[in-house]
């Protein structure tokens, strides 16, 4: 065993400092049991504070978290995703990678080979935000229930988070923590050596494995276990209102070439394609196999969700009014919004053609609803009576202009219809993969370019915020688009736990804990062939247990300086203790608080905590003995 030359030797009485330490940080672990009611960003800025008011950590260390450079990454990241979703690229991947799967099963396959890679180099939680929308729609056109399919979503992207440094924010975290502790001045040398930063791809031996075993215990034994949520294909059949809409075909439309079966267009859930305008010939009834041509004029009838989900292909739009912002830069300007048409408004008797509503109102009509009537003309010769419901594009002050105007009985928004800037999802995706390609060269190669600081290997942060100007200043998104995805709560949370991480080493409690640990171990007997697997696997249960009733973000950083004490106190080399707790606190599935994603999915899934019980627990304990088998064989306990 090591002989480590430090002050770490002996096993310290518990100082007052660190009783305060560890009765925050229980504290704040209690308080997160009771239901949520406090937000966790508040409880650990209290915990802060407390620290702070006590003397445990000086206001400069309290505050250092905020200024992490993994917290710094972790906000880009975000950004960075939000312009690959803004641009419609993750829309394009999500239909790819869905588009032709039939069933559940080729729905899985499909989801494991593409998330799983996707997720070892996107984090985690807006993978999940941009793949739940994709999957669920899904669902919603094939008539299966999303309860089947969003708890694996969430479980491939945390399988999948642990294969890269930048998979998942804990690995970042944990990052953040242990550069903290390497500047801290109270280790030696030879130790601040074996604590470093995790590389980029260190955790990947580990990782890679881990993801596979997850995938086949994804594909061939949780469909067993997972609900079918049957109330949840009710509510897609609920009784909405129908509208007619005509959409024009643009010369660089993807559908054009394809029958209307191989388009999509024969599964939309709630939308029926009518008829098909082509010069001056209508095409009715249309059979699957009619091919789409540029030019075409398609007239559906439907629900006003699917109608959205018209909006979002590229080449596809409103052929009422084709002078209204058509082009991509122009969509994203303009919503769409529903108004109800007064006995007193000017257009009444007027044809939807005739009536001039961009001139009147800066809007254009999409489609028609009338007393839950399916509308049979097309959309420009509907002569619009009162009452009618008129689905509009328009600017993002119609609403509030004309709330109360005596045109209309009621003017209401359509949630989450924003159009895509589908001619800069190249770009976008080029931006990000060019990022990964940056952040990879800087970790593998750091000396690759001389000048500057342009390969340096802590340049990870100021290459995300490189990227993410990119992506705004080539209009891929919006300033404000960029700042909205930013997750500020997970920040506030990750910057405080960093300094409670910090008063648990500064103030001793982390090495008390540990030489507990190390006593406890020799009063059971386990003998010293035994006992750094024992300690690492007891490691990695606290880790895995506090992950599944806490949250990651806070395991992380409060048991990373636990679990190198630990080692240290035990003469080992920290680096295998470092892993465990990487891997434990990145890999929840037994409850739905221990990692975002499964609460993310929690309610379009129609969950409930024991379906993560029932469905997690078996992959929680198969990932485990895998991880304690592969964690000492790749990283020797004894260097």
């Amino acid at each position: 065993m090591f002989e480590w030359p430090l002050i770490l030797a002996q096993a310290p009485s518990l100082s007052f400092d660190g009783k305060i330490a560890i009765f925050t940080t229980v504290a704040i672990f209690l308080a997160m049991q009771r239901k949520r009611v406090v937000p966790i960003d508040l409880l650990f800025l209290s915990g802060l504070v407390v620290l702070t008011l006590t003397g445990v950590l000086t206001p400069s260390r309290a505050l250092a978290g905020f200024s992490n450079k993994a917290v710094v990454l972790i906000a880009a990241l975000f950004a960075a995703s939000a312009g690959l979703r803004s641009t419609g690229a993750l829309d394009w991947i999500g239909n790819r990678l869905l588009g032709s799967a039939t069933t559940e099963r080729s729905a899985l396959f499909r989801l494991a080979a593409a998330v799983v890679p996707s997720s070892a180099f996107i984090l985690n939680t807006p993978l999940v935000a941009m793949m739940a929308p994709v999957v669920v729609d899904w669902c919603r056109q094939r008539n299966i229930s999303p309860s089947r399919l969003l708890i694996p979503l969430s479980y491939l992207t945390i399988a999948g988070g642990v294969c890269t440094l930048i998979g998942t924010s804990t690995t970042l975290v944990i990052n953040g923590r242990l550069a903290a502790m390497v500047k801290e001045g109270i280790y030696s040398p030879e130790i601040k050596e074996r604590i470093g930063e995790l590389t980029f791809f260190e955790i990947t031996a580990v990782g890679v494995p881990v993801a596979l075993v997850a995938i086949g215990y994804m594909l061939f034994v949780i469909p067993r276990r997972l609900p079918d949520r049957s109330e949840l294909l009710e509510q897609f059949g609920e009784k909405h209102r129908e509208y007619l809409v005509e959409m024009h075909v643009e010369e660089k439309c993807p559908l054009i070439g394809k029958s209307v079966q191989n388009a999509g267009l024969r599964n939309l859930p709630g939308l029926f394609l009518i008829e098909i305008d082509r010069g001056g010939e209508t095409i009715t009834p249309v059979s699957p196999q009619d091919k789409i041509q540029s030019g075409d004029h398609l007239v559906f009838t439907g629900v006003v969700t699917t109608i959205a989900d018209l909006e979002r292909i590229p080449g596809l739009v409103p052929a009422v009014d084709s002078t209204f912002e058509t082009t991509p830069s122009e969509r994203t300007h303009r919503q769409l919004s529903e108004a109800v048409l007064s006995s007193t408004s000017p257009l009444i008797g007027l044809t939807i053609r005739d009536a001039d509503f961009r001139k009147l109102y800066n809007a254009a009509v999409v489609a028609v609803h009338r007393n839950g009537e399916r509308l049979t003309n097309k959309v420009g010769n509907v002569r619009l009576e009162p009452g009618d419901t008129l689905l509009l594009q328009t600017r993002n002050e119609f609403v509030g202009a004309h709330r109360h105007s005596r045109d209309f009985y009621l003017v209401s928004s359509v949630g989450a219809t924003t159009a895509r800037r589908h001619d800069r999802a190249l770009l976008a995706a080029i931006l990000f993969v060019g990022l990964i390609g940056w952040l990879t060269l800087s970790s593998l190669k750091p000396d690759l370019l001389a000048w500057g600081n342009f390969s340096a290997r802590d340049v990870h942060s100021i290459a995300a915020i490189t990227v993410v100007l990119l992506m705004i200043v080539t209009r891929c998104m919006t300033t404000s688009e960029a700042r909205t995805a930013i997750d500020l709560q997970v920040l506030l949370t990750i910057a405080a736990a960093l300094a409670l991480g910090e008063a648990l080493d500064q103030s001793g409690a982390a090495r008390w804990l540990a030489s507990t640990m190390v006593d406890g171990a020799t009063t059971l007997g386990v003998n010293d062939t035994w006992k750094p697997y024992f300690l690492l696997a007891l490691t990695y249960v606290m880790a895995q247990l506090f992950t599944e009733s806490i949250t990651n973000v806070a395991v992380a950083t409060t048991m990373i300086p636990v679990a190198v004490n630990l080692a240290i106190v035990a003469g080992y080399d920290p680096r295998p203790f470092i892993v465990a707790v990487t891997m434990a606190a990145s890999l929840s599935f037994v409850t739905p608080i221990g990692y975002q994603t499964n609460l993310m999915v929690m309610g379009p899934g129609g969950y409930h905590p024991r379906d993560y019980w029932r469905a997690g627990w078996p992959l929680a304990l198969i990932l485990t003995v895998t991880a304690l088998t592969l964690i000492p064989r790749i990283f020797p306990f004894i260097r």
